[in-house]
């Protein structure tokens, strides 16, 4: 049953007249505008405001204590990259109307409302089997229903379903937007110098040719420093192995917690124990109504706030991970280029049961593995096309000068094991 008061049903909120043409002073960009009510009325509903309690780079700030800035300061900035970006093109004269850019606007504004507590780290842990762009779309159409279908345009431009492809590109795409944005941010916010990109310089340097997206020749080193930019925030801020430790445990910890509630009730939000108490129902059409309504309510406190009162549960292994995830008291964390060797990792599961005197299945929610990669630039999927002076159109990965960019396309893989570091192994 869905809750009384709804966060679907905007009309229980008193009316106040307001101005509803405001700025935002952004630490990237400088001063932000809201360009018109619609987007002033998403902005203020309690779905988008949610995205302010939700930390763009998770745990990130166990790493860099910088790095707590938000879905919503990034949704924003998007935003103004999207608006910049039309206006440029506009300025070159490509016909994109006043509804276009609109369209587009919102798109790019909603693109990450479906993200939930701790952004990707939780992607699977806590709705099964629907991604964040499943739930953004979900998100969409409900502000749409609110809004008398003025999002319809929104809505297949994040489809990629619009005849004007080369917009639905500037919101997904190997150079869009999005990515552009998270870069400055998470750079700025990290303290991670060699990840910054020069946005204005790649947004100036785009074009269209046959209804996709093109740089111009003349931006190409601009693209190449942008994909290294990438791959050095991937490595060093989004898979750093501390980093790396911290999310797997917490995604241990929800797991955990999920196994217990089978038992017994475990202290959490409604919203959080919602989902700890209904594995598996999430990919059902009749249940996703009640399950946008608790997702709505949920984001990082209710996360850290169940992780804080579980540090006394009575489950030991519960009780373990999330102390040591409180205070910052990480598993150690080996990389390999090659998957580790099975007696190895038998022995090391064997230690941990005998050194907490806990039975083999116990210990394993104490032994985590896993494998992060990263393509900075992926050469399977639609290219960054550069176009050249005599209108020739090829794929970066066929002119970058400087360097190989095959490099870059290959993917770097990297298998990881975490596990309490009082256990003094010898490899």
């Amino acid at each position: 049953m869905l809750h009384k008061n709804s966060l679907f049903e905007i009309s229980r909120f008193i009316k106040v007249e307001t101005n509803k043409k405001k700025i935002v002073n952004d630490p990237i960009y400088g001063f932000v505008a809201i360009p018109d009510e619609l987007h002033f009325d998403i902005i203020e509903h309690p779905l988008f405001q949610r995205l302010r309690r939700i930390k763009q780079v998770s745990l990130t700030n166990l790493v860099y204590p910088g790095a707590n800035h938000t879905r919503f300061a990034h949704s924003l900035g998007a935003m103004h990259l999207m608006r910049r970006a039309i206006q440029l093109l506009r300025s070159k004269g490509y016909d994109i109307s006043d509804q276009e850019l609109e369209a587009a606007s919102l798109a790019i504004l909603l693109h990450d409302s479906g993200h939930g507590p701790f952004s990707h780290t939780l992607e699977n842990s806590i709705v099964k089997g629907v991604t964040h762009e499943d739930l953004s779309l979900m998100m969409m159409e409900k502000f749409n229903q609110l809004h008398d279908g003025k999002l319809d345009l929104a809505i297949k431009f994040f489809n990629n379903t619009y005849e004007k492809g080369f917009l639905s590109k500037l919101i997904s795409s190997q150079l869009d937007v999005d990515r552009i944005d998270y870069l400055k941010r998470d750079s700025f916010f990290t303290g991670v110098a060699e990840g910054n990109v020069n946005a204005e310089r790649l947004l100036d340097m785009m074009e269209v040719v046959d209804n996709n997206l093109a740089i111009e020749a003349k931006g190409i080193y601009s693209v190449e420093s942008f994909l290294v930019s990438r791959r050095i925030m991937y490595w060093q801020v989004y898979m750093h192995k501390t980093v790396l430790s911290a999310e797997y445990m917490l995604r241990e910890i929800l797991k955990r917690a999920r196994l217990i509630s089978r038992q017994r009730e475990l202290p959490a939000s409604p919203a959080l124990s919602y989902f700890l108490n209904h594995e598996g129902v999430f990919t059902e059409a009749d249940h996703m109504e009640e399950v946008l309504e608790f997702f709505g309510r949920l984001d990082d406190y209710d996360v850290m706030t169940a992780v804080k009162i579980w540090c006394d549960d009575r489950d030991f292994v519960l009780r373990e991970l999330c102390q040591r995830l409180i205070h910052r008291k990480l598993f150690r964390i080996e990389l390999s280029s090659e998957p580790f060797d099975p007696d190895y990792v038998d022995h090391i599961h064997h230690s941990i049961a005998q050194q907490f005197g806990i039975s083999l299945y116990d210990a394993s929610f104490m032994l985590l593995q896993g494998i992060s990669s990263n393509h900075a630039y992926h050469p399977k999927k639609p290219a960054i096309n550069i176009l050249f002076k005599d209108g020739t159109v090829k794929d970066i990965n066929e002119v970058a000068y400087e360097f190989n960019l095959s490099v870059l396309s290959q993917p770097v893989v990297k298998h990881f094991i975490c596990y309490p570091k009082e256990l003094i192994l010898k490899r």
